[in-house]
């Protein structure tokens, strides 16, 4: 069980007090971004797979496809990097976050 109690917080100099809800402090703690990995921002079904393991990619070359919401989303490489692991395959249908590549 979480107890409540009240937190301060400040906002322009002007202090405000409030309870934080237990949606709030259920929350999922923020991770810093892997820059190593290439994770699915929206569910969705891969439709093609333009690199393969142990490729060198250039940046701003494409990856792979993938289709969510009746579109067409083509994923590119952010940076210069080798890939060392494909975690998705065509056809394959996945969740929004899910790890679809990982670089060297």
């Amino acid at each position: 069980s979480v107890k409540e109690e009240f937190k301060t917080i400040v906002v322009h100099s002007a202090e405000y007090k409030t309870l934080l809800t237990k949606k709030y402090l259920n929350r999922k703690p923020w991770q810093k971004v892997n820059e190593k990995h290439e994770v699915s921002f929206i569910p969705g079904t891969i439709l093609q797979l333009f690199v393969k393991v142990g490729q060198k990619v250039k940046k701003d070359q494409p990856l792979l496809m993938l289709e969510a919401m009746k579109m067409e989303n083509t994923i590119f490489a952010l940076h210069d990097c080798k890939v060392a692991k494909i975690h998705v395959k065509l056809g394959d249908r996945i969740p929004k976050g899910f790890l679809m590549l990982e670089y060297e």
